[in-house]
């Protein structure tokens, strides 16, 4: 039995719908890991740098006996995939896939934190993450109801197909 993980997908250039829809096909033929939920896509403005294409985002959950890091590197070769380039911090890009949280495990390294530092100051993987699991809590933050009451949902839009 593997680690139950949470996966963010995000793209805003060159059909950033199909980038995302593709990248669930991709998540879900890993080695050693089994796609077990996926959230609806969702719109959102960019971050940092703001004149950029806005954003389709999304939450994957797998169940993976792959390790961090070896999870980080399947990850990085979709993205290569997608050609995915990191040209400057919060760029445009074609496809953006973060681990968020991988079981109860924490992680500071130059390369890898888990949970993701920044996944509780954003709409665009709370909104999806709480869809996919209402009831997932945030080291150490606490219950997603309470982090997502918190966030500002006008930027974050669940898009219907």
């Amino acid at each position: 039995m593997g680690i139950l993980a949470y996966i963010a997908v995000g793209s805003n250039l060159a059909n950033p719908l199909n980038q995302v829809t593709t990248a669930f096909s991709e998540i879900r033929n890993m080695p050693k890991s089994k796609l077990i939920k996926k959230s609806s896509c969702y719109s959102s403005s960019p971050l940092g740098y703001k004149d950029q294409p806005d954003f389709v985002n999304a939450v994957v959950s797998i169940e993976t006996e792959l390790s961090p890091h070896e999870l980080l590197l399947e990850l990085q070769m979709i993205e290569s995939l997608h050609k995915r380039e990191r040209s400057f911090p919060n760029a445009p890009r074609t496809l953006d896939l973060d681990i968020l949280l991988y079981g109860d495990l924490r992680i500071d390294e130059p390369k890898l934190t888990i949970p993701h530092p920044r996944m509780h100051e954003r709409a665009f993987v709370i909104f999806p993450l709480q869809e996919i699991n209402e009831n997932i809590s945030v080291p150490p933050f606490g219950d997603i109801a309470k982090i997502a009451k918190g966030l500002d949902p006008e930027n974050t839009k669940r898009i219907t197909l």
